[in-house]
């Protein structure tokens, strides 16, 4: 038996162009994850820093270069009056409503605020907040038209 029979060999080819819908829900997955490292970094009393590239032109030589720089990642979640964590979900600035009228889940302490992060990245995933994500898509770049 040859060595290339082992495998299952497939007509298969990577696809040129990602869904808009999956490109939504990627974004939205990996700003789910950045908030769940944030939380854990917390609990642990660690720093949690994500580096982003910020391109600039050299005054002097006219050289544009790229500079290497902390993003800064800003909370989702907050204390309500009764001392409970309340987290919010935001597709760029738009708050989502994760059911009719309800725009926050509240959980008892940090721990379960990362198994509420991690159960919602995990919606996000299964297509469960397509139609919020969409409608919040497009009233974000009708913020852009003028």
């Amino acid at each position: 038996m040859s060595t290339l029979g082992q495998l299952k060999l497939t007509s298969e080819t990577k696809p040129r162009h990602i869904a808009p819908v999956q490109q939504r829900r990627n974004k939205l997955a990996h700003r789910l994850w950045e908030q769940i490292q944030l939380a854990k970094s917390q609990i642990e009393g660690t720093e949690f820093v994500v580096k982003k590239y910020r391109s600039f032109t050299d005054r002097e030589t006219g050289i544009k270069k790229q500079l290497e720089v902390p993003k800064r990642i800003r909370e989702w979640w907050f204390r309500n009056e009764a001392g409970k964590v309340c987290v919010s979900i935001k597709y760029g600035t738009r708050i989502l409503e994760l059911a009719k009228g309800k725009s926050s889940v509240e959980v008892d302490s940090p721990q379960d605020l990362i198994k509420a992060l991690e159960t919602i990245k995990l919606a996000v995933e299964h297509g469960e907040l397509d139609s919020q994500i969409g409608l919040a898509s497009t009233n974000l770049k009708a913020g852009f038209q003028h």
